[in-house]
């Protein structure tokens, strides 16, 4: 069970938002024991955003369950001196503070050091340890900005956000990675570890190809290249009925059956038309207004050529593909949300359904990591 992989890790999180919260619920779903430390007044996320009639947003529940919730004022000594005792006895400590906060609250590498020396911290910051950058405020988008993937992206008029936040969720992953490879080396030399994340170089990790491309021909444009926009077989497009689709019909066998089952075989040979594809976008844009998503989802997908229907999130948890594979677990709990479970199955099984998070006093869970 994935539940087991982890059993006996105690992770320490004292992250707010997006990346935090996401990586250990993940390290949750592996079987570690998270107990999340926010301040008297809470996660900001509790209530960034529409709230249940409980005051908490849908989003702070989905990312924070599995979890134990204390509430600490680190800048009081009461507040420090049970968070020292946490650390003693933890395994993993997830902060995502600007460097120097944490010394600043007495908690420098020296200290948690001598708190307990197996301890892995893992600093999530939006720029890193180091660097020009690494004392300034950000967030996804800014983070982002600067990779050049927001460059590449868009149109060709202007770039356009991602969403989900890219970095946000890039920088969560690599926490994990980094957490799971610093227990697996303490495993054999028994000692901690100090993971400086940054959420920006996350994304850009995603970014060789671009840059390497940039490197050699210039400045990489918007909606010139296959991916990015340029291709009329790698496209989105309306449809009658004001809806989307995506077409991905790169390899020549899946462009041929989309062109054979459009009835349009003499468009075979316009794949390799240089990019962009201007004239070849506008004749798929002209055909794919001529009938509803539905109705291309009914040709197109018994032909196989990388066509899918552009799904709004209300449609999501009732694909049969989603459903087949029970990775969104709609409705649960008296909270009713639409949970995403762990995408990854271990021996065929599944990650479990998770609880609802519980807040504790941090006397309470003292005793219980004693």
């Amino acid at each position: 069970m994935l539940a087991e992989c982890l059993q006996g890790i105690r992770v320490l999180d004292l992250t707010q938002y997006i990346p935090g919260p996401f990586a250990t619920q993940w390290l949750t779903d592996l079987g570690a024991e998270v107990v999340k430390v926010e301040p008297p007044i809470g996660d900001p996320m509790r209530t960034m955003g529409p709230v249940d009639p409980d005051g908490t947003t849908p989003f702070y529940k989905l990312a924070n369950r599995n979890k134990t919730i204390v509430r600490l004022d680190l800048k009081s000594e009461r507040g420090k001196a049970a968070l020292a005792g946490l650390l003693a006895k933890a395994d993993v400590l997830v902060e995502a503070y600007r460097p120097g906060v944490l010394t600043r609250l007495g908690f420098d590498p020296e200290r948690l050091a001598e708190l307990n020396a197996r301890l892995i911290h893992c600093s999530l910051s939006g720029y890193g340890q180091t660097g020009p950058l690494a004392p300034v405020a950000g967030h996804d988008l800014t983070y982002v900005a600067l990779t050049g993937g927001l460059w590449a992206s868009g149109t060709s008029d202007r770039p356009v956000m991602t969403f989900p936040p890219l970095a946000d969720h890039a920088g969560a992953m690599l926490a994990v990675i980094g957490i799971l490879s610093a227990l697996v080396r303490r495993g054999v030399s028994g000692k901690g570890a100090r993971l400086d994340l940054s959420l920006s170089e996350a994304a850009l990790s995603w970014m060789g190809g671009v840059l390497t491309a940039a490197k050699r021909f210039g400045t990489v444009g918007r909606e010139d290249d296959i991916i990015n926009g340029g291709a009329g077989f790698y496209r989105i497009y309306k449809t009658a009925d004001s809806r989307f689709v995506a077409l991905a019909a790169i390899e020549e066998k899946f462009w041929e059956r989309f062109c054979i089952a459009v009835e349009r075989p003499h468009w075979i040979t316009r794949q390799s038309e240089p990019m962009p594809q201007n004239e070849l976008i506008s004749d798929l844009d002209t055909l794919f207004r001529g009938k509803d998503r539905d109705a291309w989802v009914a040709l197109l997908a018994p032909v196989d050529c990388c066509f899918e229907p552009v799904l709004e999130p209300s449609e999501v948890a009732h694909h049969p593909q989603w459903k087949d594979r029970g990775i969104v677990q709609d409705g649960i709990d008296r909270d009713n949300l639409a949970e995403v479970l762990l995408p990854v199955f271990l021996d065929g099984a599944r990650a479990y359904h998770r609880r609802p998070f519980k807040e504790e006093p941090v006397e309470a869970v003292l005793d219980l990591w004693r």
